[in-house]
């Protein structure tokens, strides 16, 4: 109201120019847009062809580069389902660990033929199925995945980590590693784990490669390894593929004595005071031990529970040793109790899980043995009698308080 604007012709048309110099830059910038786009569509399928052409020298360059600088092999491809691999290296921990720490592994074993294996492929006694046992944390699982990517990388074009490889063509590749649940689908771990074997053993071939870690670990022991034995009994009685199985059932090496196509392997590892060194070489034959309570010492578990642990796992290993079945008979199951942690019987009797390939045998056994009967008057074996009935029926009495 008590102002008055005044303008002259010179800037009325320098602000028609600003106020419209966005719209012809928005204008001018997608008449740009539509010529290249006419432009890039008459030639696509050039374009799309040397995109092709550059990326497949990317991969090759990048896989000669790395075949270079990390020694890798040109591994020899075969039609016979063969795997023989020497000196083998995990393609990724090759790299990520410090050089020269990486202990390299061999591998072979050959699936199903109709004819012999060739001759200076594999030995031909190398078997089918790889039975993988050894302590947690020395490299069982890390072996079987080595294996499957060697392959991969063979089968891709590109040279692989080893001293010297021949590997026969797969259709397939399977693995069931890990553990890992779908809650969306309503898929514990052990239906997860269940459901990738079926997919297997419904769908390998004699030309497939299987790596399978720890099956059956999800449920029971009696049916985690019943599982376990009847799935590496199928592979090699209806698949017959190349097949590596990491696992801490123990009782599957028995399997190496019934099935001609089964091998024994472990991970060595060396006990010094106390402790547990691993060398991460596999080498033929089973382990025994799965050294559970120092990886929990290594992974910081308190002194006191890894020393209860060694005093439950003493107790279990005497008292499910394999009886003799001849001396056993029908001798009662009862063992004693396991000790407390003051050292003392706590009057419980036992209710633990019993072996599975042998017959649990009573401590009196050994003093049934043993009595000289002809050297006991009627009266001393019916009180010797009645003292064993009495230690029998105090360990099968409920602690009290």
């Amino acid at each position: 109201k008590n102002a008055e604007r005044y303008i002259t012709p010179e800037l009325k048309e320098y602000e028609e120019k600003v106020l419209s110099a966005e719209q012809k830059a928005k204008d001018l910038e997608y008449e740009m847009f539509v010529e290249l786009r006419d432009l890039v569509a008459k030639s696509a399928a050039r374009l799309q062809a040397t995109a092709d052409a550059l990326a497949e020298v990317d991969v090759l360059a990048g896989l000669a580069e790395l075949a270079r600088s990390r020694n890798y092999v040109r591994p020899t491809v075969v039609e016979a389902p063969v795997l023989d691999i020497e000196s083998g290296r995990h393609p990724v921990l090759d790299i990520t660990e410090p050089d020269g720490t990486f202990v390299p592994n061999g591998v072979q074993c050959a699936g199903a033929m109709q004819s012999p294996v060739p001759p200076g492929v594999v030995d031909a006694n190398c078997g089918t199925i790889l039975l993988i046992t050894g302590p947690n944390m020395a490299g069982k699982s890390t072996y079987i995945r080595q294996a499957a990517l060697l392959m991969l990388m063979a089968q891709m074009g590109s040279f692989v980590p080893a001293r010297r490889a021949t590997i026969g063509v797969a259709d397939r590749i399977f693995a069931r590693v890990g553990a890992s649940d779908e809650l969306s689908r309503g898929m514990s771990t052990f239906m997860v784990e269940m459901t990738e074997t079926a997919r297997i053993l419904n769908t390998a071939t004699p030309r497939s490669l299987v790596i399978l870690d720890e099956i059956g670990r999800g449920t029971s022991t009696y049916d985690g390894l019943s599982l376990a034995w009847s799935i590496v009994e199928h592979v090699h009685e209806h698949i017959g593929c190349r097949t590596l199985f990491a696992t801490h059932y123990h009782e599957l090496t028995d399997l190496e004595t019934q099935l001609p196509g089964v091998r024994n392997y472990n991970v060595a590892v060396k006990e010094w005071n106390d402790q547990v060194v691993f060398l991460h070489q596999i080498v033929p034959g089973a382990a025994d031990k799965s050294y559970g309570i120092h990886v929990a010492q290594l992974a910081g578990v308190p002194r006191s529970v890894n020393e209860r642990a060694r005093e439950v796992l003493a107790w279990l290993e005497a008292k499910h040793q394999p009886a003799d079945a001849n001396a056993c008979g029908s001798a009662s199951k009862t063992s004693s109790s396991l000790p407390s942690r003051n050292g003392k019987n706590d009057g419980r009797a036992s209710h633990w899980q019993l072996t599975l390939f042998g017959v649990e045998e009573h401590p009196l056994l050994d003093e049934i043995r043993g009595a000289k009967l002809d050297e006991l008057s009627p009266l001393e074996a019916l009180e010797l009698v009645h003292e064993w009935q009495t230690r029998l029926a105090g360990e099968r009495e409920p602690a009290k308080g």
